[in-house]
């Protein structure tokens, strides 16, 4: 199981890649590492973080997917409908878009630094955009 640290806005939480249930997403997103871009505030969803990331093509399908992620769980939305994001959600999530319902690959789930995510998520909706970064540990 690879382990991760990712940074954001301040705080940093622990994490691994679910390789089991999501191979070709984690197998995709290793190659990305260390990986670095911004979270802003869901506009749909609840209370969720994303990265949008336009018509990127990350070349999966969807694989452990879900519309309804845990908080502590990153998702990834490969495209389609709506386009390709990274979403982690602090708190209650539908994941959806103005065109509906959604579902994305649950790939990370944190394992510490938990205690902080829900205010990670309130400084994001009421601050703006903050800076995240995935690395090995």
């Amino acid at each position: 199981m690879s382990e991760l640290i990712i940074k954001a806005g301040g705080f940093t939480f622990g994490g691994h890649l679910e390789e089991t249930d999501a191979p070709e997403t984690c197998a995709m997103f290793r190659k990305l590492l260390p990986y670095k871009g911004q979270i802003v505030h869901v506009r749909w969803s609840g209370e969720g973080v994303w990265i949008p990331l336009g018509d990127e093509d990350f070349g999966v399908g969807y694989e452990n997917h879900t519309s309804h992620p845990a908080p502590g769980h990153f998702i990834l939305y490969p495209g389609g409908i709506s386009e390709t994001e990274i979403l982690l959600a602090y708190g209650g999530v539908d994941f959806s878009s103005k065109m509906g319902q959604l579902s994305g690959n649950h790939f990370i789930t944190l394992t510490s630094g938990l205690e902080n995510l829900k205010t990670l998520g309130n400084a994001v909706l009421w601050e703006g955009v903050k800076d995240i970064s995935f690395e090995l540990a």
